[in-house]
């Protein structure tokens, strides 16, 4: 009797269910060698992230800071309330003028135009979107609006009307303090640059390559099926035909 040419406790190297060795030497497992699986990927995604954040950020502050450009566009653009004192109150100069609602209407428009604007000039800064740059956007506007009003009621006639009628005298017709009596206008902006944003973004973005569900690369390129050889790593015995 012979003894056997594989040692009882080793596997033979030509079983079906062997355990593939391990790739990457001694410092990897289960991977090719020099791959650290998972850090990849992970790194890449903190970057995207990061990057995401960074562009957010810069697009509320530039978005923030056109708030100037409205708040001195209305203060321009809105019609003035006249008032008169009679030296003991202070009345309307014209009681059927439409000039009270006229700044409000102003400020309407200005953030109309305003907020197709900047979704306009976000979009082309960054055509892929993302959630962050919408925040972004949005928060810049609603930040821009709040610095429009501030700044166009700061900049405009006196806030002390009984001051300002004292100053001018009896009978002086003087200029009513810029006022925004409708405080939702303050949302136009943002609600129109989110909504403008979101459907240039729906039609121009750049779509992302669909892959197939099920479909492995290998199938795709002519490649041969997984499982298909036998369990010895050969190929399989041809069926015989059946005999008629």
């Amino acid at each position: 009797m012979t003894a056997p040419l594989t040692p009882p406790d080793q596997p033979s190297s030509n079983g079906p269910w062997q355990t593939p060795p391990k790739w990457g030497g001694q410092g990897g497992s289960g991977g090719p060698a020099g791959s650290h699986s998972g850090s990849a990927p992970e790194s890449q995604e903190d970057w995207n992230l990061r990057s995401d954040l960074l562009r957010a950020a810069a697009v509320t502050a530039l978005v923030t800071a056109a708030g100037i450009g409205l708040g001195l566009l209305w203060l321009w653009l809105a019609p003035r309330v006249p008032l008169i004192s009679d030296g003991t109150a202070v009345f309307l100069s014209d009681s059927e003028g439409e000039e009270a609602i006229g700044a409000d209407g102003t400020f309407v428009l200005l953030a109309l135009a305003f907020g197709a604007l900047s979704a306009v000039l976000v979009f082309l800064f960054q055509r892929r979107g993302g959630i962050a740059l919408v925040v972004g956007l949005a928060l810049g506007a609603l930040l821009g609006s709040l610095l429009a009003w501030r700044l166009g009621v700061w900049l405009g006639p006196d806030q002390d009307v009984v001051a300002h009628a004292r100053a001018v005298g009896k009978g002086v017709v003087f200029d009513a303090p810029l006022q925004l009596r409708a405080k939702g206008a303050l949302l136009v902006w943002p609600l129109v640059a989110m909504a403008v944003h979101l459907g240039l973004t729906a039609l121009f973005a750049p779509r992302d390559p669909e892959q197939e569900s099920g479909v492995f690369p290998g199938w795709a390129a002519g490649g041969p099926v997984p499982g298909a050889g036998s369990p010895a790593g050969g190929d399989a015995p041809p069926v015989p035909p059946a005999e008629s």
